[in-house]
């Protein structure tokens, strides 16, 4: 009996126990998610029948699964570019990553392609495939500066420019309705014949602890900063309409000190109100190349870390997701098994990762660079790879339950 057949089976027990459970404890109309837990409140109280279920499923996978998510994923790979339907996670392990993240860097300029190189018509089909898939969809934007038109990285004051009350705020506005207008074309029709949003993990203003882009520390006021991201979200729900939308915060972890942890990672931080995921980036802690801390001290770290974020998720009763990590290269063949995968089994709160997502697979012949983070075939690390989706508690695309019912 093989990997993918168990996985199946365990999804079938999982949509089985969901309808029992239903069956149950039937629901009336004042008997509703909302009102009997709060894990169920989301930022937005009009969201859709199908993001509430993608968000109550995802408790319901919390502590018993980690679901593998890959940036890219169906766009390119190491050796190839844009091939129908393929992934370089696919091509080693036999399955899709359960998590898709996709960039929206350069849409706002009415470019065809992000900053990546991805056909924005390419990437919104790649996403109606990732759900029909059953996995999830996340969204995040290097956001081009609404002030200058310079990129994400540009290192000058703006949020002070761009929030109610700025010199440039319509254009900022101006901005956010291209998100609206992308994402209103991701639409599935339901089990009525009614048309849905797409679900998605929207993931705006990340890493804004650190100093590398305009909305960074540094560049704005903490007061300022909270103030944009509440407008966004007050913008995208209630003027634009998307009920779609599930809210993820990450910080990084490289500005984020474990003696000091809470303290330093609710900097800036805009109200449980408006976030629905207490996410986190951590690049630092799994090989990055300025971490000059012995390996062991990095793995104790990325445990503290992990541990710190599930139990504050736990507290204020949040989802919780290691939202971007990775290391670059894969310079360690047993990465995925003997450094990444111990961190989220340590503990009660690191099993709470209810999913990661590692960084994309530059395309090698397009980037004349080494720049990847799942391995591709015959790469050192990829029977690692096959071992870390064998392991019950990884979750790719073929071990997941219906989500979004």
């Amino acid at each position: 009996m093989n990997a993918r057949f168990l996985r199946r089976s365990a999804a079938l027990i999982f949509a089985l126990g969901l309808i029992t459970a239903c069956s149950d404890q039937p629901q009336t109309d004042t008997d509703t998610p909302d009102t009997v837990d709060p894990r169920y409140t989301l930022v937005d109280p009009n969201a859709s029948d199908a993001t509430r279920a993608l968000q109550r499923n995802l408790w319901s996978l919390t502590g018993e699964a980690l679901l593998f998510g890959h940036q890219d994923s169906l766009a390119y790979g190491v050796t190839w570019f844009a091939d129908p339907l393929r992934s370089d996670v696919h091509d080693v392990t036999g399955a899709f990553p359960a998590v898709y993240g996709w960039e929206l860097g350069n849409l706002a300029l009415g470019h065809e392609q992000n900053l990546d190189g991805v056909n924005f018509a390419n990437m919104q089909e790649w996403i109606r495939t990732g759900f029909r898939q059953g996995s999830i969809i996340t969204l995040g934007w290097h956001m081009t500066s609404p002030v200058t038109g310079e990129d994400a990285w540009v290192r000058q004051p703006t949020v002070e420019h761009i929030i109610p009350g700025g010199a440039h705020h319509d254009a900022l506005k101006a901005y956010l309705d291209t998100l609206a207008d992308f994402v209103r074309t991701l639409t599935f029709e339901d089990d009525v014949g009614q048309e849905q949003l797409i679900p998605i993990i929207f993931r705006p203003w990340h890493e804004h602890n650190g100093d590398w882009f305009w909305w960074g520390k540094g560049h704005v006021s903490e007061r300022d900063f909270i103030t944009l991201w509440r407008f966004t979200v007050n913008y995208l729900r209630d003027e634009k309409g998307l009920n779609n939308l599930l809210y993820a915060f990450s910080p990084d972890r490289s500005r984020t000190d474990l003696a000091n942890f809470e303290q330093d990672y609710f900097y800036a931080y805009p109200g449980d109100d408006y976030v629905d995921i207490l996410g986190f980036d951590n690049y630092w802690d799994l090989g990055h190349a300025s971490n000059t801390t012995p390996t062991e001290q990095q793995m104790a770290d990325f445990v503290q870390s992990l541990d710190a974020l599930g139990r504050i998720a736990a507290e204020r009763q949040k989802l919780t997701a290691l939202t971007e990590a990775g290391q670059d290269t894969l310079t360690d063949a047993n990465f995925y098994t003997e450094r990444f995968l111990p961190g989220f089994l340590a503990t009660d709160n690191t099993r709470r990762m209810v999913y990661t997502l590692v960084w994309r697979n530059a395309n090698r012949d397009k980037e004349e660079r080494d720049h990847f983070y799942a391995p591709y075939p015959d790469h050192p690390a990829a029977a690692d790879f096959v071992d870390f989706y064998e392991h019950p508690f990884t979750r790719f695309n073929d071990g997941l339950p219906p989500l979004y019912q």
